[in-house]
């Protein structure tokens, strides 16, 4: 006889588990302990199985009835409702594996360890905050650009456009580490090219007239610091590189002997190899500081010598100077000063002057950077710059008379 709702609600355990059967293989398996578990016994190619369907009450009779029936049309075309399942929960597992969070909270650990502490601890918060609320749960390889494009939409309505284009630039650090580990087929991010409006360039404070160069000159010859970040302010003016470049400089990019530093292109914002001419100003800084740091990787060593110097430490010396880093001078605006001066007061051309900055700047087949293309040009400004530097620290006044390399725009 079928079991009705009462029979199951005054059923009593006892000292063995019993059995109160239904129909069709559907029972209730009354534990000594109390508890109500659904099975249905059901045979598939001449074997005997069992179905777990769940624990009364939470499953009704009528539920229970109806999870039977789904299993027996399973049965009726040819397949084993048990084996589904475990297939249903692998596939279940493996969508969770693969989960945007799981893979991007993945890619954040390998990534930590090449950056600050506090680029991470950002990087994290703009995912937490930003990505993982929308995107965290989905599998990765099922995720669309539309559904990217939501995720920037939200942020760049906000008011926090530069964010949006961060955000979408680490989405997609997501994917290609996803795709490097066979989890996803492709990165969907370049189907978004310009669907966010660019963010507006942050401007730096930066010093470009000639007088209050040579104001900043004097005041960093007279810093008082440690000597490793001295020297790091020294070389900032003349190279004017980019300041993660300078302060996470490595010794085995230089060759004092030729004058030169390769940039790789990792370390590189943009991605592509550089090549800094050195003046003999600034390879006689290094030469200087190679007896205490040389024995370590970093040119500019931090507290713990096997890591760099801190992001903060140029922008934290220059206040100690005196200088306001958000209207005066930062470690970054030491570039604007340069291009600014170069071309105004030493009229050296603009495309020499962005190589040197590796700006991509547009040729004759499109926007494209070479490391080597002007350095005939480049080595004679970089010295005629260091040259230029010495006579405003020293105060005087400089006539530059234009020779060659230089030019009119």
């Amino acid at each position: 006889m079928p079991l009705t709702d009462t029979q199951i609600k005054s059923a009593k355990p006892e000292s063995k588990p019993r059995k109160l059967a239904d129909e069709k293989g559907l029972y209730l398996l009354l534990q000594p302990t109390g508890g109500k578990l659904w099975r249905l016994k059901y045979r598939f190619d001449g074997k005997e199985k069992l179905l777990a369907l769940g624990a009364y009450p939470e499953v009704g009779l009528k539920d229970a009835r109806g999870r039977r029936e789904e299993a027996r049309k399973l049965l009726a075309g040819g397949i084993d409702p048990g084996a589904q399942r475990k297939a249903q929960k692998a596939a279940s597992e493996a969508r969770a594996v693969n989960s945007f969070e799981v893979i991007g909270r993945e890619w954040l650990e390998k990534w930590r360890s090449t950056v600050e502490p506090a680029q991470y601890v950002k990087a994290l918060a703009r995912a937490e905050k930003n990505i993982y609320p929308w995107l965290g749960g989905r599998p990765i390889a099922e995720i669309t650009a539309p559904e990217i494009l939501a995720v920037l939409r939200r942020i760049d309505e906000r008011g926090a456009r530069y964010t949006a284009h961060k955000v979408k630039s680490e989405i997609s650090q997501v994917f290609r580490f996803a795709v490097a580990t066979g989890r996803a087929e492709r990165d969907p991010c370049p189907d978004l090219r310009g669907a966010i409006p660019p963010a507006k360039g942050e401007n730096f404070a930066a010093i470009t007239s000639p007088k209050e160069a040579g104001e900043l000159l004097r005041a960093i010859d007279a810093f008082r610091g440690t000597y490793i970040v001295k020297s790091a302010l020294l070389l900032a003016p003349l190279l004017f590189v980019r300041p993660g470049e300078l302060r996470k400089a490595a010794w085995a990019e230089f060759d004092l002997a030729k004058a030169e530093w390769n940039i790789p292109a990792e370390r590189m914002k943009g991605r592509q190899a550089h090549l800094v001419p050195l003046p003999v100003q600034a390879v006689r800084i290094l030469e200087d500081l190679q007896p205490l740091t040389g024995r370590w990787a970093h040119v500019f060593a931090g507290r713990d010598p096997k890591k760099p110097m801190s992001d903060a430490a140029v922008n934290a010396a220059l206040r100690r100077m005196g200088y306001d880093t958000k209207t005066e001078i930062t470690g970054h605006g030491f570039r604007a000063m340069a291009r600014t001066i170069l071309h105004e007061e030493l009229h050296f051309k603009p495309e020499v002057i962005e190589h040197q900055l590796a700006h991509r700047v547009p040729d004759a087949l499109g926007s494209a950077y070479n490391r080597t293309k002007f350095i005939k040009d480049r080595r004679e400004m970089m010295q005629r710059w260091a040259d230029y530097l010495d006579k405003l620290k020293a105060g005087a006044d400089v006539v530059v008379m234009p020779t060659r390399g230089a030019g009119a725009a």
